[in-house]
């Protein structure tokens, strides 16, 4: 399995990405390691999709990037409540 994942900051700005382990990904994020985007660290997981493939994660995690926050911020919103958030 991999998942497509999104994590915020305390300025609630948003990562997207792609892990086999998004909790161990968002531990290596906080040390400020990974993607210039999260040197800041302090990030809490918001948001993971589980996918079969690493092709199907990454057209997702695609996907979502090209989304407005408002929409992205909708996704969130269903993931917490623990509603469906595929298509």
């Amino acid at each position: 399995m991999i998942f497509v994942y999104m994590i915020k900051d305390n300025s609630n700005r948003i990562y997207i990405g792609v892990s086999k382990n998004p909790q161990e990904r968002l531990v290596i994020h906080n040390r400020g390691a990974g993607a210039n985007f999260t040197l800041s660290g302090n990030f809490r997981l918001v948001f993971i999709e589980e996918h079969e493939t690493l092709s199907e994660a990454r057209k997702r995690e695609v996907q979502i990037k090209k989304w407005s926050r408002v929409k992205k911020e909708f996704l969130i919103g269903r993931y917490n409540k623990g509603l469906a958030t595929k298509n």
